[in-house]
């Protein structure tokens, strides 16, 4: 090979160098772009050099790592969003409902020392209705919480199907540049980033094939994006309970199954998931035994008094009855209805799931916990009764069958206050006008542990403001201590595929001089050239 071939080999790796370190500068702040090096070589015919490759600084490993921990941090940071807003919620002193409650219990109170003060009475009434005015509007908050959790959930399905479709648009690109002995960096920090972008949303898994194709894929190991291929996920609403949205799972044939909620361990969509999977359902049943447990309790109480007028006593708060809904996929006719017995205490902050097998007959289980729960069943009027609760059964179950019973998740968006006239409140229990027997039963509701039989009114609502606290700074803590994982291997994965544009100006004048003396060797050489071809 002649000096000149020699000294343009050098000028050709030159400024291939020069383009790479120019692409590394100008693409610094570039979200997902990856530092390229040239690597030289020695040229392969004779004298001269080559550029080998230009490669990507990239670690798939800590890129892994980092993708893994996005997806908690992402997770956490949903969840926070969500549950700070119940805690501000019943963080409003002045007009909390324990606040309220003490108002409506003081007005008990003051009734007591004049049953046929009609000033009292209405005192009273007007202390019911706010509180029950309370109750409505916190209820109808964490339900309309419940249904914006539900279409987060719709839109971040749609979201991770748009990715999915992306990140197998990139592979069938890059595998047929693999197959043409070609390599686009470009792509694969555009499907890098695709990925990344999809880690914040779902916990996901990432293999490379050996055509350079990834396969990403759920954590119970269901493919989302395969080779040129990707999967979509669907929202339906839930067979068992219509107010849920479940994610199900569509494979090539178009088949649909139906995800557990705890396939998304991460992601903002696992931290939606399990926000309303946990404290949302939670503080609605906390929310909803206070609801209940008021109103059956206060209004057992009106039934056994005598009013102002000497008739017998009539409700003064109204709740909602248990809702019941039957699972789709049932294949009997049987429709259960519900009623709240008078053993107030029976109750639980909880949904329950009836079960109809023909060997077992009817079983119910709590959902929260999973266990077994004591239920009689009376043939005679096809009525089972269970933890506070009575429920009407008919048609006919087929082994298999299931139904889900919500005694209290909505019932505080449900509770009112049924009269404004004070003269019906059943404060004695004779007819005599100043009887305050009954008003003082009602006055010891405050104090009694009317509430699961465990705890008073100011308790339970104490331990829902103190649980709905305490998961906040939980998660908070562990938001903190995750977002400094991530920013640590942000670090680490940086200081290896980022660009340092120090060090990048030091490579522009290198192979800026590089490229000078390669000119000089062609300069020379064409020098030589010119002398011999003046040689007669």
């Amino acid at each position: 090979m002649s000096i000149i071939s020699i000294g343009v080999s050098g000028l050709t790796a030159a400024q291939i160098a020069l383009s790479t370190s120019s692409s590394n500068t100008t693409n610094a702040y570039t979200a997902g772009y990856t530092l390229q090096v040239a690597t030289f070589s020695e040229a392969t015919a004779g004298s001269g050099v080559q550029i080998a490759s230009v490669d990507r600084q990239y670690n798939q490993f800590v890129t892994s790592q980092l993708n893994s921990s996005t997806s908690a941090e992402s997770a956490l940071s949903t969840y926070q969003t969500e549950i700070d807003q119940i805690d501000s919620l019943l963080a409003d002193g002045d007009a909390s409902l324990d606040t309220l409650m003490q108002s409506f219990f003081s007005a008990i109170q003051t009734l007591t020392s004049d049953a046929s003060d009609t000033a009292a009475r209405e005192e009273v009434i007007g202390a019911a209705q706010t509180l029950t005015s309370q109750f409505t509007q916190l209820g109808s908050y964490l339900d309309d919480m419940a249904s914006d959790v539900n279409s987060q959930i719709s839109d971040q399905v749609t979201q991770v199907n748009d990715l999915s479709e992306q990140i197998a648009g990139l592979n069938k690109k890059i595998s047929l540049s693999e197959a043409l002995g070609t390599t686009s960096n470009t792509l694969l920090d555009q499907r890098d980033l695709l990925v990344s972008q999809l880690s914040e949303l779902v916990d996901v898994d990432v293999t490379t094939q050996s055509n350079g194709s990834y396969t990403v894929s759920l954590s119970n190991g269901l493919a989302l994006v395969s080779g040129n291929d990707s999967f979509d996920l669907k929202t339906t609403v839930s067979a068992s309970d219509p107010m849920q949205t479940v994610v199900s799972y569509v494979d090539a044939a178009g088949h649909t199954t139906t995800l557990d909620d705890s396939t998304f361990e991460g992601g903002s969509l696992g931290g939606l998931m399990d926000f309303r999977d946990t404290s949302l359902t939670d503080a609605q049943n906390q929310l909803g035994i206070l609801a209940v447990s008021l109103t059956q309790a206060f209004n057992t109480l009106q039934a056994a008094g005598t009013d102002l007028n000497g008739d017998a006593g009539t409700a003064l708060f109204s709740v909602d009855n248990p809702s019941i809904y039957g699972n789709t996929q049932n294949t009997g006719d049987a429709t259960l209805s519900a009623t709240f017995t008078d053993d107030v205490s029976a109750l639980s902050a909880t949904d329950y799931t009836v079960k109809y097998s023909a060997t077992d007959g009817y079983t119910v289980t709590r959902n929260d916990t999973g266990a077994s729960v004591t239920s009689t069943y009376d043939s005679s009027n096809a009525t089972l009764t269970f933890a506070g609760m009575s429920v009407a059964i008919s048609g006919t179950a087929n082994s298999g069958d299931s139904f889900l019973v919500l005694p209290t998740r909505n019932a505080a968006s449900s509770c009112s206050t049924v009269t404004s006239d004070g003269s019906l409140i059943a404060a004695g229990t004779s007819t005599g006008a100043s009887d305050n027997s009954n008003a003082l039963a009602m006055l010891n509701l405050q104090t009694s542990n009317i509430v699961s039989g465990s705890k008073t009114l100011s308790q339970t609502y104490s331990t829902l403001v103190s649980d709905v606290g305490s998961t906040a700074s939980k998660v908070a803590g562990q938001l903190e201590t995750q977002s400094g994982l991530t920013d640590q291997l942000t670090a680490l994965q940086q200081s290896e595929s980022g660009v340092n544009l120090d060090e990048e100006a030091a490579n522009l004048i290198v192979y800026q001089q590089y490229y000078q003396a390669c000119a000089k060797v062609v300069e020379v050489g064409t020098s030589l050239l010119d002398t011999l071809l003046d040689i007669n």
